[in-house]
């Protein structure tokens, strides 16, 4: 079984895929960490994330990067977004990402083309979304429980700008896949966002194993 969680920065996909994969008893993997290693990766060796080819090389980076807290931050996030710009690094995470999603037993992965790319015949698709407004309030507190102080104008400035920069690159751009269902979070808590996405799921593919 393959769960397929898609949606623009804060909306929330993350907590959800990750509640899913709890509840179905099936490993998660955030899409997102990896253009995440790959934006930091360039930064640290100097380079510019506009810059196909040094974002490519980066790509090549090794697992053990996904778990730096660096990887948290907005600087990581806008990075992220830039190099995922970029058709040669989307290619070279490409495989990667489709070989979590087969493994035996089923996955729940998150990002911005689960569903339209990755895994396009995945069994239960969802695009989490919510209102700029509250995505970076969400953003700027997860922010600060990290001990970085940036101003919710910035953090909503640069939400806006990745929204665009995803809605707009030529290489898989975020976009709804045409089967997925919407959940819009922007008035729900954890919980009930967690609740609605385990109700739309099941309704795909049938309760919990458990």
């Amino acid at each position: 079984m393959i769960i397929a969680v898609d949606g623009p920065a804060a909306s929330g996909k993350g907590t959800i895929a990750r509640a899913l994969a709890r509840h179905f008893g099936i490993p998660h993997l955030d899409t997102g960490l990896l253009y995440r290693a790959t934006g930091i990766g360039v930064l640290r060796s100097g380079g510019d994330p506009a810059d196909p080819q040094a974002a490519l090389a980066a790509a090549g980076f090794d697992d053990a990067l996904l778990d730096d807290p660096a990887l948290k931050s907005d600087l990581a996030g806008g990075a992220a977004s830039i190099v995922s710009a970029h058709a040669g690094v989307r290619a070279k995470l490409l495989d990667r990402q489709r070989r979590f999603a087969r493994r035996a037993g089923g996955a729940v992965l998150d990002g911005r083309d689960i569903g339209t790319v990755i895994a396009p015949d995945a069994d239960a698709k969802l695009f989490v979304t919510a209102r700029a407004e509250i995505r970076a309030a969400r953003r700027h507190a997860e922010l600060e429980r990290l001990g970085m102080t940036t101003p919710l104008e910035t953090v909503l400035a640069d939400i806006r700008d990745r929204d665009a920069r995803d809605a707009g690159r030529a290489a898989a751009p975020l976009v709804q896949a045409a089967d997925a269902a919407m959940l819009d979070t922007s008035d729900l808590d954890v919980a009930g966002a967690v609740a609605a996405a385990i109700g739309l799921v099941a309704a795909r593919v049938g309760p919990s194993p458990a």
